[in-house]
């Protein structure tokens, strides 16, 4: 039996990303201890899957493909900086997507999709992309006064016109992601 950690997200448009670079680079202008997930990583998770069996690939890829077929190409508008789960207790920093009706409606169609071939649904499921892990409280001030300070940043609309199923491999030097299966809308 084979494995592959999956997961299915949306990339970022490369001309998006020297604007979070921005941000980055304010959060790492303050000493404190935070993970950043490396600018040709970004991605929107739409379902994080885990470790799955590669022989079960082929319905996963099929139920993709029926969801995705139903949808057009849309836009979302990436705006503003915030935390999970909040402000106070950062454990996450992100950016966030407006004008989401359309994303928030194909995820909870795969995850529908999902759900019958045996995952679990997600909990709860908010339209971000995350940019970095806290990991002390070191300057916590310091860090929720930078969200603050961006928390209305403009940094750009895209258009989502595919999606890809990844496989990621963990390494010593950060996760290498590649694509297994890439969905056009």
């Amino acid at each position: 039996m084979s494995e592959i950690r999956a997961f299915l997200a949306i990339d970022l448009d490369d001309d998006l990303k020297p604007k979070i670079n921005r941000i980055i680079k304010e959060f790492k202008g303050i000493d404190t201890k935070i993970k950043y997930v490396e600018l040709a990583n970004l991605h929107l998770t739409l379902k994080f899957f885990g470790d799955i069996d590669t022989n079960g690939l082929d319905l996963l890829v099929d139920a993709i493909s029926n969801v995705v077929s139903e949808f057009e190409p849309f836009k979302i508008n990436i705006k503003g900086c915030g935390a999970f789960p909040n402000n106070n207790h950062i454990k996450v920093i992100w950016v966030g997507i407006e004008d989401d009706t359309i994303l928030k409606d194909l995820h909870d169609k795969l995850d529908n999709e999902f759900n019958r071939l045996g995952f679990d649904r997600d909990k709860k499921f908010s339209t971000h992309l995350t940019i970095g892990r806290m990991k002390s409280a070191k300057n916590k001030n310091q860090v929720k006064s930078t969200i603050e300070d961006f928390e209305d940043f403009e940094i750009g609309e895209m258009e989502v016109s595919r999606i890809s199923l990844k496989k990621s491999k963990l390494t010593p030097a950060g996760p290498i992601y590649s694509d297994v299966e890439i969905f056009e809308l």
